[in-house]
C-alpha cells in the first residue's frame, strides 16, 4: 500500500485523524507535484466530514463507516499512482464524487 493508506490504517476514528490526515495529504501535495491533484481532492474528501462533526458528538456507526469509506478511497487512489493517466482520471473522477457520509 501507499503512504497515506500504511499511515491511515493505525489511526483511530476520530476528527483528529481527519484533521491530520487533511494536512498529510496537502503535504503531499506539495512533495509530489506529478499527482498534486489527486493529493488535493483527498483532502477535500475529508473537509466536509471535520466541518460537519467539528464540536459535534460523532456517532460509532457514522464513524466506522466514513472511516471504511475513506479507507477504500485512499487505496484505490495510491493503486492508481502508477496506472496510465487514462486510469489516473477516471479515479481522480471517483475521488470527486467520494462523500465519507
Amino acid at each position: 500500500m501507499g503512504e497515506l493508506h500504511d499511515w491511515l490504517i493505525d489511526q483511530h476514528h476520530g476528527l483528529r485523524t481527519y484533521r491530520a490526515f487533511h494536512q498529510k495529504a496537502d503535504q503531499l501535495a506539495q512533495r509530489d507535484s506529478r499527482h498534486r491533484a489527486l493529493y488535493r481532492m483527498l483532502a477535500l474528501i475529508v473537509t466536509d466530514y471535520i466541518d460537519a462533526y467539528d464540536d459535534q458528538p460523532l456517532p460509532v456507526d457514522v464513524a466506522e463507516a466514513a472511516f471504511d469509506r475513506l479507507l477504500g478511497v485512499v487505496s484505490a487512489a495510491e493503486n492508481s499512482l502508477q496506472a496510465p493517466v487514462a486510469d489516473q482520471i477516471v479515479t481522480l473522477n471517483r475521488i470527486a464524487e467520494a462523500r465519507l457520509f
